[in-house]
């Protein structure tokens, strides 16, 4: 199972796994698709949508836990 960090780029993230979009999307990140989304960290994601980084990356990776797992 991948497992990401903050460093870990939106568009790798969507590359690992497509079905994290709707969670991401349900946390106000409507910008999966532009251009410069892909090549922003999670963390840099966070921030600018108020969410704590560390907080995000967790909840990413008990995604991918359970998603892997389904």
């Amino acid at each position: 199972m991948a497992k990401v960090t903050k460093d870990t780029m939106i568009g790798e993230l969507l590359q690992i796994d497509a079905n994290i979009a709707p969670m991401l999307l349900n946390i106000g990140m409507h910008c999966l698709g532009c251009p410069s989304s892909q090549m922003e960290t999670i963390g840099e994601a966070a921030m600018v949508h108020g969410i704590e980084p560390d907080d995000l990356v967790n909840d990413i990776n008990d995604f991918l836990e359970h998603d892997a797992n389904a």
